[in-house]
């Protein structure tokens, strides 16, 4: 029943990751292992798991934010494992779309027996949805369709600030205040020499499709 079912282990200690690692393993699952949080969503996308066990005190990027990243384009079963016993009322009321969480410390037959019971409800596997759009501030780049953007800082955190909430509509204003943070003074009209670039760069992509809409007398807003 487990057999090449991929499964992305994220935990940062060795030797509690060898453990998950070799347990599945056994039980014949394929297991993909990443210890920082910098690395997870594109190893989701690149290894497209059937479920993912995330440890929520993961180093380079906070955990809840990668949570929310990631249920922004995946439908993969999410088993949060804590040792923050405390805070599992707070967790699982941030709605960031787990299925299930594990205390630490935990019995590996433990994990085994809710790996199971999660993949066994069937409408949960789904496929990751396409991402036409990926951005990754740590590292400064973007794609579309799969084309480096080769974006400068401002442009991609123009872009960024569009896409984390596509379909509203922000003002020139706004997108200013996201844009520089140096206080320097630069007119509104600034943000449209930007937008012209991203289009231009977005078009070279994917020709002919531009998801950046203008609102006339307002501003603009991102449509995938």
């Amino acid at each position: 029943m487990s057999q090449d079912v991929p499964i992305l282990v994220v935990e940062d200690e060795p030797k509690l990751a060898a453990l998950l690692r070799d347990y599945l393993v056994s039980d014949g699952y394929t297991v993909h292992c990443v210890d920082n949080g910098l690395d997870v969503v594109s190893a989701v996308q690149a290894f497209n798991p059937r479920l993912i066990l995330l440890d929520l005190m993961l180093p380079g990027r906070d955990d809840l934010e990668v949570c929310r990243e990631l249920r922004t384009f995946s439908a993969v079963p999410v088993i949060m494992i804590t040792a923050r016993v405390e805070e599992i009322d707070r967790l699982l009321g941030l709605e960031l779309g787990a299925d299930d969480y594990i205390c630490k410390p935990f019995s590996p037959r433990e994990v085994m027996a809710r790996v199971k019971a999660i993949l066994r409800r069937g409408p949960l596997l789904k496929e990751p949805a396409t991402v036409r759009l990926r951005i990754d501030e740590a590292r400064y780049s973007a794609s579309f369709d799969g084309i480096d953007l080769d974006l400068t800082p401002v442009e991609l955190r123009l872009l960024k600030t569009l896409s984390d909430a596509a379909g509203r509509v922000f003002s020139r204003d706004q997108l200013l205040d996201k844009l520089y943070f140096d206080h320097r003074v630069v007119t509104d009209r600034t943000v449209d020499s930007h937008i012209r670039n991203l289009r231009r760069k977005l078009d070279d992509a994917s020709p002919g499709d531009d998801p950046i809409r203008s609102i006339y007398g307002v501003g603009y807003k991102l449509e995938l």
